[in-house]
């Protein structure tokens, strides 16, 4: 506990650029949960931009828009 997954179009991420990313959400996790750093997991999930409508928007963002606390702004 906590567990992040963050679903994204696909996107070549350097090595650098996804170890600054998962310290940057890490960070803010133990800090909001006050947990301690090896507990948090964090996974990063491409969607093709096709599938997303499908795979997440309506059920994620659409039907569970109840546990949103950031909503997307197109």
């Amino acid at each position: 506990m906590p567990h992040v997954n963050i679903k994204h179009f696909p996107a070549l991420l350097n090595d650098e650029q996804t170890s600054e990313l998962v310290s940057a959400i890490t960070e803010a996790v133990t800090r909001a949960f006050g947990c301690a750093e090896g507990v948090v997991s964090i996974a990063l999930e491409p969607v093709e931009q096709q599938a997303w409508q499908d795979q997440v928007h309506t059920p994620e963002i659409v039907e569970r828009n109840h546990l949103l606390r950031k909503t997307p702004s197109y």
